[in-house]
């Protein structure tokens, strides 16, 4: 008697995501490690989050990456950063990146420890069907306590399933895009509310699609 095979995890499930980002975190790491000194648009942004929040302010970076670049900036600006990921190799490597800032594997669909003053989500959306928005964001708001700042970036589209990966690894990955109204209509649902959204066209040495930034402040 042979044993069953072993069926892959469902596209966008949260065994998906651990599955693909394993795979290929090594390959996102060495295309950008230094990606933020090229986007002064994205630093601004994210000083300002930092600004808002407070220093000393308890805040997630959920998604952190095997880079755990954005974790690493927002604690140099003076935030208390702890980066999340379900990825256990992105949080390995993130640590092996940015000794002294703090990372651990948690979903960022399933937050703990909480109450927190902040919690940035960047490009953190897209591995997941986007039917999961709603319940991702009441995660958040659960987590943050009222008055505090969530700022999300995310590529705009309509995409939503699985494609070959955008990043050029070999896999075939789970992808979904967010329009601005979208992200908006969520956050407000959540019992957010929107302090901003911005859309900028894409840069040069970017993958070519248009980048929505959302900050919203939790009622």
């Amino acid at each position: 008697m042979t044993d069953a095979p072993i069926s892959p995890p469902a596209p966008g499930s949260s065994a998906d995501v651990v599955r693909t980002w394993d795979a290929r975190a090594d390959h996102y790491l060495r295309l950008f490690r230094d990606e933020l000194t090229e986007k002064p648009y994205d630093l601004e942004v994210l000083r300002a989050f930092a600004q808002r929040v407070g220093a000393g302010g308890r805040v997630y970076d959920a998604g952190c990456g095997p880079c755990g670049h954005v974790t690493a900036l927002l604690a140099a600006h003076g935030l208390d950063m702890l980066g999340i990921d379900l990825s256990p190799r992105c949080v390995a490597l993130a640590r092996r990146e940015q000794p002294g800032v703090r990372f651990t594997v948690m979903d960022q669909g399933a937050i703990t420890g909480g109450p927190l003053d902040g919690l940035v989500a960047y490009y953190s959306l897209h591995d997941q069907p986007k039917h999961r928005l709603p319940d991702t964001m009441a995660s958040w708001a659960a987590a943050i306590r009222p008055g505090g700042e969530l700022l999300i970036v995310a590529k705009e589209g309509e995409g939503d399933g699985v494609v070959p990966d955008p990043l050029g690894s070999e896999l075939r990955v789970y992808w979904a895009e967010f329009t601005a109204y979208e992200l908006r209509r969520a956050a407000h649902e959540a019992g957010f509310t929107t302090d901003d959204c911005t859309v900028r066209e894409a840069y040069e040495n970017e993958i070519p699609a248009r980048r929505v930034y959302l900050a919203a402040t939790r009622r």
